[in-house]
Protein backbone atom coordinates (compact mmCIF):
# COMPACT_ATOMS: atom_id res chain seq x y z
CA UNK A 1 0.00 0.00 0.00
CA UNK A 2 1.27 3.45 -0.94
CA UNK A 3 0.38 6.21 1.49
CA UNK A 4 -1.10 9.29 -0.14
CA UNK A 5 -0.75 13.02 0.43
CA UNK A 6 -3.49 12.72 3.06
CA UNK A 7 -1.10 10.80 5.31
CA UNK A 8 1.53 13.50 4.84
CA UNK A 9 -1.06 16.13 5.75
CA UNK A 10 -2.04 14.16 8.86
CA UNK A 11 1.61 13.87 9.91
CA UNK A 12 2.04 17.63 9.64
CA UNK A 13 -1.24 18.25 11.49
CA UNK A 14 -0.26 15.85 14.30
CA UNK A 15 3.08 17.62 14.69
CA UNK A 16 1.37 21.00 14.82
CA UNK A 17 -1.09 19.84 17.47
CA UNK A 18 1.46 18.15 19.73
CA UNK A 19 4.58 20.26 19.05
CA UNK A 20 4.78 21.55 22.64
CA UNK A 21 3.96 18.21 24.26
CA UNK A 22 6.40 15.64 25.71
CA UNK A 23 5.93 12.07 26.85
CA UNK A 24 4.77 11.94 30.47
CA UNK A 25 7.60 12.53 32.90
CA UNK A 26 10.23 12.94 30.16
CA UNK A 27 11.65 15.40 27.64
CA UNK A 28 10.89 13.03 24.74
CA UNK A 29 8.76 14.77 22.09
CA UNK A 30 5.24 13.36 22.09
CA UNK A 31 5.32 12.90 18.33
CA UNK A 32 7.64 9.93 18.94
CA UNK A 33 4.70 8.04 20.48
CA UNK A 34 2.38 8.90 17.59
CA UNK A 35 4.95 7.72 15.05
CA UNK A 36 5.54 4.50 16.97
CA UNK A 37 1.82 3.72 17.22
CA UNK A 38 1.39 4.41 13.51
CA UNK A 39 4.34 2.16 12.69
CA UNK A 40 2.91 -0.69 14.76
CA UNK A 41 -0.50 -0.27 13.14
CA UNK A 42 0.96 -0.27 9.62
CA UNK A 43 3.07 -3.32 10.38
CA UNK A 44 -0.16 -5.11 11.34
CA UNK A 45 -2.09 -4.28 8.19
CA UNK A 46 -3.56 -0.84 8.86
CA UNK A 47 -5.30 0.93 6.01
CA UNK A 48 -4.39 4.54 5.28
CA UNK A 49 -7.41 5.76 7.27
CA UNK A 50 -6.35 3.61 10.22
CA UNK A 51 -2.77 4.89 9.94
CA UNK A 52 -3.98 8.51 9.89
CA UNK A 53 -6.17 7.78 12.92
CA UNK A 54 -3.10 6.32 14.66
CA UNK A 55 -1.24 9.58 14.07
CA UNK A 56 -4.19 11.52 15.47
CA UNK A 57 -5.46 9.13 18.14
CA UNK A 58 -4.58 11.49 21.02
CA UNK A 59 -5.46 14.72 19.23
CA UNK A 60 -9.00 15.18 20.52
CA UNK A 61 -8.17 13.98 24.03
CA UNK A 62 -5.12 16.19 24.49
CA UNK A 63 -5.60 19.07 22.08
CA UNK A 64 -9.08 20.50 21.93
CA UNK A 65 -11.73 17.86 22.47
CA UNK A 66 -14.74 17.81 20.16
CA UNK A 67 -13.60 20.93 18.30
CA UNK A 68 -10.45 19.10 17.23
CA UNK A 69 -12.46 15.97 16.40
CA UNK A 70 -14.62 17.98 14.02
CA UNK A 71 -11.52 19.44 12.40
CA UNK A 72 -10.22 15.90 11.90
CA UNK A 73 -13.56 14.93 10.35
CA UNK A 74 -13.42 17.89 7.98
CA UNK A 75 -9.82 17.27 6.92
CA UNK A 76 -9.61 13.48 6.86
CA UNK A 77 -13.15 12.14 6.76
CA UNK A 78 -15.70 10.40 8.93
CA UNK A 79 -13.89 7.05 9.11
CA UNK A 80 -10.77 8.61 10.61
CA UNK A 81 -12.83 10.76 13.01
CA UNK A 82 -14.78 7.74 14.24
CA UNK A 83 -11.59 5.82 14.99
CA UNK A 84 -10.12 8.79 16.87
CA UNK A 85 -13.38 9.15 18.80
CA UNK A 86 -13.25 5.47 19.74
CA UNK A 87 -9.70 5.90 21.08
CA UNK A 88 -10.60 8.90 23.25
CA UNK A 89 -11.38 8.43 26.93
CA UNK A 90 -11.98 12.07 27.92
CA UNK A 91 -13.38 15.14 26.17
CA UNK A 92 -13.19 17.85 28.80
CA UNK A 93 -10.73 19.58 31.12
CA UNK A 94 -10.46 18.84 33.93
CA UNK A 95 -10.80 15.18 33.05
CA UNK A 96 -13.11 12.92 35.08
CA UNK A 97 -11.48 10.75 37.79
CA UNK A 98 -8.88 8.35 36.44
CA UNK A 99 -10.56 5.05 37.37
CA UNK A 100 -13.92 6.21 36.05
CA UNK A 101 -12.37 7.15 32.70
CA UNK A 102 -10.50 3.90 32.33
CA UNK A 103 -13.49 1.75 33.23
CA UNK A 104 -15.62 3.62 30.68
CA UNK A 105 -12.96 3.23 27.99
CA UNK A 106 -12.62 -0.50 28.66
CA UNK A 107 -16.40 -0.90 28.39
CA UNK A 108 -16.41 0.91 25.05
CA UNK A 109 -13.52 -1.16 23.75
CA UNK A 110 -15.50 -4.36 24.25
CA UNK A 111 -17.95 -3.13 21.59
CA UNK A 112 -15.51 -1.22 19.40
CA UNK A 113 -14.93 -1.64 15.68
CA UNK A 114 -11.92 -3.63 14.42
CA UNK A 115 -10.31 -0.35 13.37
CA UNK A 116 -10.60 1.14 16.86
CA UNK A 117 -9.27 -2.09 18.38
CA UNK A 118 -6.30 -2.05 16.00
CA UNK A 119 -5.27 1.52 16.79
CA UNK A 120 -5.96 1.09 20.51
CA UNK A 121 -3.92 -2.11 20.64
CA UNK A 122 -1.02 -0.41 18.85
CA UNK A 123 -1.25 2.50 21.29
CA UNK A 124 -1.35 0.31 24.39
CA UNK A 125 1.45 -1.91 23.12
CA UNK A 126 3.78 1.03 22.61
CA UNK A 127 2.85 2.42 26.02
CA UNK A 128 3.47 -0.96 27.67
CA UNK A 129 6.84 -1.32 25.96
CA UNK A 130 7.78 2.14 27.22
CA UNK A 131 6.67 1.28 30.76
CA UNK A 132 8.74 -1.91 30.66
CA UNK A 133 11.88 -0.11 29.49
CA UNK A 134 11.46 2.76 31.92
CA UNK A 135 10.73 0.44 34.85
CA UNK A 136 13.97 -1.39 34.19
CA UNK A 137 15.82 1.93 34.44
CA UNK A 138 13.86 3.72 37.14
CA UNK A 139 12.23 1.05 39.26
CA UNK A 140 9.38 2.02 41.58
CA UNK A 141 9.87 5.75 41.07
CA UNK A 142 8.34 5.30 37.61
CA UNK A 143 4.82 5.03 39.02
CA UNK A 144 4.79 8.65 40.17
CA UNK A 145 4.18 9.56 36.52
CA UNK A 146 0.84 7.78 36.45
CA UNK A 147 -2.45 8.85 38.01
CA UNK A 148 -3.25 5.20 38.67
CA UNK A 149 0.08 4.51 40.35
CA UNK A 150 1.49 1.00 40.22
CA UNK A 151 -1.62 -0.88 41.27
CA UNK A 152 -4.03 1.02 39.03
CA UNK A 153 -1.74 0.97 36.02
CA UNK A 154 -1.18 -2.76 36.26
CA UNK A 155 -4.93 -3.37 36.68
CA UNK A 156 -5.59 -1.28 33.57
CA UNK A 157 -3.07 -3.05 31.35
CA UNK A 158 -4.04 -6.53 32.52
CA UNK A 159 -7.70 -5.69 31.78
CA UNK A 160 -6.73 -4.37 28.35
CA UNK A 161 -4.97 -7.66 27.68
CA UNK A 162 -8.14 -9.55 28.56
CA UNK A 163 -10.39 -7.33 26.44
CA UNK A 164 -8.13 -7.23 23.38
CA UNK A 165 -7.57 -10.94 23.72
CA UNK A 166 -11.28 -11.32 23.06
CA UNK A 167 -11.72 -8.61 20.43
CA UNK A 168 -8.37 -8.73 18.63
CA UNK A 169 -6.33 -8.08 16.66
CA UNK A 170 -4.81 -11.38 17.78
CA UNK A 171 -1.11 -10.76 17.10
CA UNK A 172 -1.12 -7.38 18.81
CA UNK A 173 -3.14 -8.71 21.74
CA UNK A 174 -0.67 -11.58 22.17
CA UNK A 175 2.32 -9.23 22.09
CA UNK A 176 0.67 -6.89 24.58
CA UNK A 177 0.06 -9.86 26.86
CA UNK A 178 3.74 -10.83 26.70
CA UNK A 179 4.93 -7.31 27.54
CA UNK A 180 2.42 -6.86 30.38
CA UNK A 181 3.37 -10.26 31.83
CA UNK A 182 7.01 -9.20 31.85
CA UNK A 183 6.15 -5.97 33.67
CA UNK A 184 4.08 -7.95 36.18
CA UNK A 185 7.01 -10.29 36.80
CA UNK A 186 9.42 -7.42 37.42
CA UNK A 187 6.96 -5.58 39.64
CA UNK A 188 6.33 -8.70 41.72
CA UNK A 189 10.01 -8.72 42.64
CA UNK A 190 9.83 -5.24 44.20
CA UNK A 191 8.57 -4.30 47.69
CA UNK A 192 5.40 -2.22 47.82
CA UNK A 193 4.63 -0.28 51.00
CA UNK A 194 1.19 0.34 52.46
CA UNK A 195 1.95 4.08 52.36
CA UNK A 196 2.49 3.90 48.59
CA UNK A 197 -0.76 1.98 48.19
CA UNK A 198 -2.70 4.63 50.12
CA UNK A 199 -1.15 7.36 47.99
CA UNK A 200 -2.32 5.57 44.85
CA UNK A 201 -5.88 5.39 46.18
CA UNK A 202 -5.82 9.20 46.52
CA UNK A 203 -4.44 9.67 42.98
CA UNK A 204 -7.05 7.40 41.40
CA UNK A 205 -9.90 9.35 42.96
CA UNK A 206 -8.89 12.51 41.13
Amino acid sequence: MNLSVHFEEALTFAHQLHSDQCRKGTTVPFISHLLAVTSIALEHGASEDEAIAALLHDAAEDQGGEVTLEEIRRRFGTTVAEIVEGCTDAWTEPKPPWRERKEAFIASLREASPSVCLVSAADKLHNARTILGDYRRLGESLWSRFNGGRRGTMWYYRTLVDVLGATGPEELADELARVVSEIEYLVSEEPFSRAAEMAEDVNQSG
